[in-house]
């Protein structure tokens, strides 16, 4: 922590006044963004189908803050279908460029354009015919001039109190990786499975690779009765199996109902103790709502929700071959 001489030990700002600051610096990045979405020109156009043709990876090289963005550029990459990885500029010079190959794209990010370990590995990329694509605030910089193509990330104030420190500059050069990577993206047609693919790992990946068959209760765990039995009959299926309810089927063995432990609350309400004697296809809740067990566990939630119900019957044709309950969702990290 710097010490300032104790006259320059800060000022007294009043919460309006911080908040003010804070939109003047959103703010002041959102103009620069603005006007540099109005410049877009073919050149992205080139460099998103020079990356898509790439046979290797993407090489996205930076050091100080650039360094910083680039390094989350190529995790946006990889995060959607194209492999790529983070190249410290002075690391690249002692070592690191024997992960480098020829049917690799360079990716190259410098605000000036004069950063020297930066430009220190063009003749590496060069030599190996590996094309380089730059994103700097300079076009007539030494790095903008060797690149086989050059994005312009320049701005015309950085949005600190100062107008010094990397704000608005790595906000556009962070939003220019993501432009190339979604161009990439529609370029290859990928779609949410694809994604999923790569996020196996997280709440994202169960979302979209889930399926109901996954966290179904099936055999034995399936709550399961004949419509021809008494509600007294039932009540040991929902109270044993845990999912409040059961799966009802005619003498064929095909679906015809569900009993759940609401239907038995609003039951006993009428009819007393009584109407635990009475046959279940006649107080049990016909036409259940339904799912296929190859659906997606995320549908299943939203039907869940639509329906304002907890409880879905799998179905495969009109034979009952599982049960899913909100609560199994919740657990699976889908809900």
């Amino acid at each position: 922590m710097v010490c300032l001489p104790k006259e320059r030990e800060g000022m007294e700002l009043s919460d309006d006044e911080l908040v003010a600051a804070a939109k003047r610096v959103i703010e002041s990045e959102a103009r620069e963004l603005l006007k540099a979405a109005s410049r877009i020109g073919y050149e992205m156009a080139k460099a998103a189908r020079l990356i898509c043709g790439c046979k290797g990876r993407v090489v996205v090289v930076g050091l100080g803050k650039s360094g910083h963005v680039a390094r989350k550029i190529a995790a946006t990459f990889s995060s959607l279908g194209t492999p790529a990885f983070f190249l410290h500029a002075a690391e690249g010079a002692h070592g690191d460029l024997g992960m480098v190959c020829r049917e690799d794209v360079g990716l190259f990010l410098s605000n000036s354009g004069h950063t020297q370990e930066v430009l220190e590995l063009l003749p590496f990329f060069k030599r190996l015919g590996a094309p380089v694509i730059s994103i700097t605030g300079d076009l007539s910089s030494p790095l903008a001039e060797a690149s086989d193509l050059a994005l312009d990330s320049s701005v015309e104030r950085e949005a600190d109190p100062l107008g010094l420190a990397p704000t608005s500059s790595t906000a556009l050069q962070m939003a220019i990786g993501d432009a190339l990577a979604a161009m990439v993206t529609e370029l290859r047609g990928l779609d949410r499975d694809d994604f999923a693919l790569f996020h196996p790992g997280g709440k994202l990946g169960r979302r979209l690779l889930l399926r109901v068959c996954d966290v179904m209760g099936r055999g034995e765990r399936m709550p399961l009765v004949r419509e021809d039995v008494r509600v007294c009959d039932a009540i040991y299926e929902i109270s044993s199996k845990g999912y409040g309810a059961t799966v009802v089927v005619d003498g064929s063995g095909a679906l015809c109902g569900i009993f759940t432990d609401g239907d038995l609350r609003r039951l006993l309400e009428r009819s007393g103790l009584k109407g635990l004697e009475q046959p279940l296809n006649s107080v049990m809740t016909k036409a259940p709502k339904t799912i296929a067990p190859d659906e997606l566990a995320a549908k299943a939630v939203l039907l869940m929700e639509e329906n304002e119900i907890s409880v879905l019957v799998v179905v495969e044709g009109d034979r009952p071959v599982g049960i899913i309950h909100l609560h199994e969702l919740l657990k699976a990290g889908v809900a």
